[in-house]
């Protein structure tokens, strides 16, 4: 039983790191959607048109991966707390952030066939 134990506690180690690296890389994708944003500004700004759909997707993009890694993180943080109350919340987030990331990615796709018919 206690083997069982140590088990139980090296997983939940082990999960809280996981979590923790997915949450670090969450925002890390963030930062770097707001790093390449501004290089996009500091260029665009010696022109006299403003990229802002380019801006949009390049910030957009950063935006739904650092929402990928969060549902991720966050389903594992139910793996190791697995109350109703954990699950209430996993279920709550978890619909939020699908409806965030799947409106955001639709909104960025109608935004790149925008950019594709400028183009044209």
């Amino acid at each position: 039983m206690e083997l069982l134990g140590s088990l139980e506690d090296s997983l939940r180690h082990f999960v809280t790191l996981v979590r923790l690296s997915l949450e670090f890389i969450s925002v890390l994708c963030v930062v770097y959607g707001i790093i390449v944003s501004l290089q996009l500004v500091i260029v665009s700004s010696r022109r006299l048109s403003f990229p802002f759909l380019e801006l949009r997707l390049r910030f957009g993009s950063s935006l739904a991966l650092a929402l990928e890694f969060q549902l991720g993180s966050d389903i594992l943080s139910t793996t190791i707390a697995p109350s109703f109350e954990a699950l209430g919340k996993l279920a709550a987030i978890t619909l939020i952030r699908t409806f965030l990331n799947y409106f955001l990615t639709k909104e960025l796709e109608e935004e790149r066939a925008l950019k594709v018919r400028q183009t044209d």
